[in-house]
C-alpha cells in the first residue's frame, strides 16, 4: 500500500465585519458568493504588497461596500472545501480578521455581483453554507472569540 500525497490546502484571507447596535448586540455583515448566493464572509487571496489584514479589509471594501477598522492579527481561521469554475475542488482555509465596521458605500466594485445583510451573531452561524465557518461564528456569538 503506498501513501497518496496530501492536497495542498489553499489559503485566503476573510473579513469578519461588525458593529455593535445601541443596544451592545453584536451584528455581522455577510455577503453572498457570486457563483451559489450563499452567505459567506468577504474573502480572497493574499495580496502582494499587503499584509494579510489589508488583504482581508481590501476585500470586505471591494465585495460587501464596507470600510472600518482592521485588527492585524487574525482571530481564527475555517476550512472549507473550495469550487472553481470549473467544478473541481480544492480544500482551503480562510484566516480571518476582525473588522469594525465605521462606513458603508453606496457604491462598491462588486454590488451588481453580491448582495450584503447584517445578522445577529447567532442568525450569522444559522446562515452561512460552510460548517466550519458556521461553528467558527457561533464562537463568536457565545464570546469565545473576542471582536477587537
Amino acid at each position: 500500500m503506498t501513501d497518496r500525497p496530501r492536497e495542498a490546502r489553499l489559503t485566503q484571507v476573510a473579513a469578519l465585519p461588525w458593529r455593535r447596535k445601541r443596544n451592545g448586540s453584536l451584528s455581522i455583515l455577510l455577503v453572498t458568493s457570486r457563483t451559489n448566493g450563499k452567505w459567506m464572509l468577504p474573502k480572497g487571496w493574499p495580496m502582494p504588497g499587503k499584509s494579510d489584514a489589508e488583504a482581508a479589509q481590501q476585500e470586505a471594501k471591494e465585495e460587501a461596500g464596507v470600510t472600518g477598522i482592521i485588527a492585524e492579527a487574525a482571530i481564527g481561521s475555517y476550512y472549507y472545501i473550495r469550487e472553481e469554475a470549473d467544478e473541481s475542488t480544492s480544500p482551503a482555509q480562510a484566516l480571518v480578521f476582525s473588522l469594525q465596521v465605521t462606513g458603508k458605500l453606496s457604491r462598491w466594485q462588486e454590488k451588481g455581483q453580491r448582495r450584503r445583510r447584517w445578522f445577529s451573531a447567532e442568525d450569522a452561524a444559522a446562515a452561512v453554507y460552510e460548517a466550519d465557518l458556521a461553528r467558527f461564528l457561533g464562537n463568536v456569538a457565545a464570546g469565545r472569540i473576542y471582536l477587537s
